[in-house]
């Protein structure tokens, strides 16, 4: 009987929604969300996470005294939007398996719905994996260190270093 229970799929859990507006240039790509952040429906909501910090560094604007929506505002009045490069996956508990289901097959749609986005972000080396999927669509791509210090143990001066390149946006694609 347990056989039968392993073999029946599990239901694909589907990532964030996008935060991009009409003029984002440039995206930051997560793999997938983890459970605090489908619990709370946000980007990055957890204490292990650095994003808020560095893109308050990167920005010179603070956004870890801000509310969720206000700090969304502020990366968007940048013309920075966010998104998960894993558009569902399986998961048991917290652990995901391996049936993932992409966005690159939505190249084209990212292409026509923001025509002004040329450079792709991938926080970290689990999303940074779908790069050359980007790049040739066309897209320019940097892969940052991990923001999460589960992933990365890397000093916050040193992903600070790397996570400043974001704002060098490429010319117009």
């Amino acid at each position: 009987m347990s056989g039968l229970l392993l073999s029946v799929p599990l239901a694909p859990l589907p990532g964030l929604e996008p935060v991009m507006a009409p003029d984002t240039r440039i995206v930051i790509l997560c793999s997938y969300p983890g459970k605090d952040a489908f619990e709370k429906n946000e980007y990055y909501p957890g204490f292990q996470n650095e994003f808020w910090e560095l893109m308050s560094a990167v920005l010179g604007h603070s956004l870890t005294d801000k509310s969720y929506e206000k700090r969304l505002q502020v990366l968007l009045s940048h013309g920075i939007g966010l998104w998960d490069v894993i558009s569902a996956c399986q998961s048991r508990g917290s652990l995901k398996t391996v049936l993932r289901e992409t966005r690159p097959e939505q190249l084209a749609y990212l292409k026509e719905k923001w025509p002004l986005l040329g450079k792709i972000c991938f926080n970290g080396q689990p999303s940074g994996e779908y790069a050359p999927l980007f790049e040739e669509a066309g897209f320019t791509t940097l892969v940052l260190p991990s923001s999460s210090f589960v992933y990365s143990k890397q000093s916050f001066e040193t992903k600070l270093a790397q996570w400043l390149h974001i704002l060098l946006v490429p010319d117009a694609v």
